[in-house]
């Protein structure tokens, strides 16, 4: 059997959504990245590239370096939780809905260590 493309439901060979309700949110999903990609390709690599940076640059200035390195994963998180979008390969693989989960719980994972770097960079000063 086929599955839905946003669900995972099992569906007939003739359709590709389950539901109209699946439809509209998949074209929601769509459209929300066609609006939106660019900018989080842009964001995602500049926080991609601060957080080597940042750990580079704490053998240095630590408190500069620890700065760098927390904001970059603050931001980098709140971009994946606000801008779940994965990649084809996890769409193909998990369909739209559970991939946007798998984005933003690792979202959150990435927050929460900018925030522990953040605690840090607080008591090692």
């Amino acid at each position: 059997m086929k599955l839905c493309d946003y669900c995972g439901k099992e569906i007939s060979y003739f359709e590709q959504y389950c539901s109209d309700d699946c439809q509209a949110a998949a074209n929601r999903f769509y459209e929300r990245y066609e609006k939106f990609g660019k900018l989080f390709t842009a964001v995602n690599t500049v926080c991609v590239f601060g957080i080597p940076v940042g750990l580079f640059l704490m053998s240095f200035l630590k408190i500069l370096g620890m700065s760098v390195a927390s904001g970059s994963c603050v931001f980098l998180g709140l971009m994946l939780l606000f801008f779940p979008f994965p990649t084809e390969g996890m769409i193909k693989k998990f369909k739209i809905s559970k991939a946007v989960k798998i984005v933003r719980i690792f979202g959150v994972a990435v927050m929460l260590l900018g925030l522990f770097i953040a605690g840090m960079l607080t008591f090692w000063m």
